[in-house]
């Protein structure tokens, strides 16, 4: 029996009424706003501005190793002498991120940035001119002051920028002074050149070009930042979308706005109202600086766990370079710009570690794919820590990539990160061990250089590594973070440094290295702890309202 032809049409006639509540149940949710308003082009240009200002803290070390000598010889004092300049810079290099990281965290980058830049061009100038020991030990711990923070300030640079889920590979950027993601990479390989470019530097050309060259890089570095490097500290312009004045605009910006103000001067001129609008002041005080807030962050249990880490990978490297030149010339007496050469295979390895943490191919992967998609193929190169946290948050059934979905306050960021970490301080320990004993035993100089490659190459890893989760954890003070880093890394690698030629003496190479390579082991039982319980610390610290 059918239905009437009047209920048919009644239910015809309620269709359209149905189709419209189901239509207007299903509308799209808007995505929150992305986490930074900055252009892929405006990310080229600020990483890759943080990183030329980054290069110059390793670069004033080890382009200083091969003029030693000849600052001996210059300024007629013992070679212990010139060392001691060594760790005046390294102590001064471990304080100064205290207070210039706190500083950059509350005033901005930016100003920052050009009061270093200035700091050090002045010093570096001033070493070039000096003709005693004192100024030579004062100016080397002016030039610290001004280089030594720039990593920090850079790795709070890039928490400004980067999401968490693509800090990975921008903390590899900084380090490598690659253009993460982009095209036209390029590597600053400043730990591999520094050496070789001081002995040629200092045999052709005389020590003091060593610090002309510094001199007119980074004031080349300084100039460039003033005209270019926009304010990217959340707590002044968030996103980046908020206005600054002062010294936090850029010259460009300045000099625009003067244009559109003299091109604009009749009455009721939009353009010229825009203008004006755009220089207003964003009311901001300029709030001192605490040098102490960067030591209470070692006070967590995270914190110091993973800057333990970091410092014991960071002593050891500064152990084996203070030494190699003297090792070298001892056992296979070589001299001169060979000694320079001799720090090449750990700096290249440096260079391939950051690149192996910030640069792993994907596009075999998506291009095997049904259906690939053609954007997304532009943005397939990914760090290796940016791959575990996408294998961590698949395990977790954590959705990323899109806009806020990065809050890390209930993801296992430190099991993200430490994912892969535990092969690369095992190989780093084992090799140094190997190292030393190869050296004791004077095999054939390939063995060393060799695994002076290997420990570059891990050692790079673990600081890329460690410094991206101590970013992670302190998204509200990553300078500071930093900072402390720096404290502890310097005041351990100023002991290794101090002790090393005393163990060497005193018990020989090979047990000397076995020594640091069991400090590597340790830093391995301390990346278990943090694996295991550093959520849960993150965690009591968060319901206990402690803000990082």
């Amino acid at each position: 029996m059918s239905p009437p032809k009047d209920l048919l049409a009644s239910e015809r006639d309620q269709q359209p009424a149905v189709t419209k509540r189901i239509s207007t149940s299903t509308a799209p949710i808007p995505l929150p706003p992305p986490y930074s308003v900055f252009t892929r082009r405006q990310h080229v240009l600020v990483l890759c501005l943080a990183s030329y200002a980054a290069s110059f803290s390793p670069l004033s070390s080890f382009i200083f190793f091969p003029a030693i000598d000849d600052l001996s010889q210059a300024l007629q004092v013992p070679v212990g002498r010139i060392n001691l300049t060594i760790t005046s810079y390294m102590i001064v290099a471990g304080l100064a991120p205290a207070l210039l990281g706190d500083l950059a965290d509350k005033i901005g980058r930016r100003p920052v940035y050009l009061f270093m830049m200035s700091v050090y061009c002045v010093a570096n100038v001033g070493l070039a001119l000096q003709n005693n020991w004192t100024a030579l030990f004062l100016l080397r711990m002016l030039q610290s002051c001004g280089s030594a923070a720039t990593i920090a300030v850079g790795y709070g640079v890039v928490s400004d920028i980067a999401p968490p889920s693509k800090r990975g590979t921008f903390v590899s950027g900084l380090v490598l002074g690659v253009e993460a993601n982009l095209e036209g990479q390029r590597p600053n390989i400043t730990t591999a050149v520094g050496p070789i470019l001081g002995g040629a530097l200092a045999s052709y050309l005389g020590w003091r070009w060593i610090f002309w060259f510094l001199a007119i890089s980074s004031g080349a570095c300084l100039l460039l930042i003033a005209l270019l490097l926009p304010e990217t500290a959340r707590s002044i312009v968030g996103d980046g979308s908020g206005k600054v004045s002062g010294f936090r605009r850029t010259v460009l910006s300045h000099w625009q706005l003067l244009t559109l103000r003299q091109g604009h001067r009749r009455p009721g001129s939009a353009s010229g109202e825009a203008a004006v609008a755009i220089g207003n002041d964003t009311g901001r005080r300029l709030k001192l600086p605490n040098p102490l807030a960067s030591l209470k962050l070692l006070w967590a249990k995270d914190s110091a766990l993973i800057t333990l880490i970091f410092g014991i990978f960071y002593m050891n490297l500064s152990s084996l370079q203070a030494s190699t030149s003297t090792l070298f010339l001892t056992v296979y007496d070589i001299s001169g710009i060979q000694l320079g050469l001799v720090y090449l295979p750990s700096g290249i390895g440096s260079c391939i570690g950051a690149y192996c943490a910030g640069q792993l191919e994907l596009r075999l992967e998506m291009l095997q794919r049904p259906q690939p998609d053609p954007v997304a193929l532009s943005f397939v190169s990914c760090s290796l820590l940016d791959h575990d946290y996408r294998v961590i948050a698949r395990k977790n059934e954590i959705e990323i990539n899109i806009p806020g979905s990065d809050d890390l306050d209930h993801f296992p960021i430190e099991r993200a990160r430490f994912r892969s970490i535990w092969h690369v301080i095992s190989a780093g320990a084992v090799s140094l061990v190997g190292y030393g004993w190869s050296l004791q035993l004077k095999a054939n100089m390939a063995v060393p250089l060799v695994l002076h490659f290997v420990i570059g190459l891990s050692t790079a890893v673990v600081f890329n590594i460690c410094g991206t989760l101590l970013v992670d954890i302190h998204p509200r003070s990553p300078s500071t973070a930093q900072a402390a880093n720096s404290i502890v890394r310097a005041f351990l690698a100023g002991g290794g440094t101090a002790l090393v030629e005393v163990f060497i003496d005193s018990m020989g190479v090979g047990w000397t290295f076995t020594i640091f390579g069991g400090l590597g082991m340790i830093a391995l039982a301390l990346a278990w702890l943090e694996w295991v319980y550093g959520e849960k610390w993150r965690k009591d610290m968060r319901d206990r309202g402690v803000e990082r």
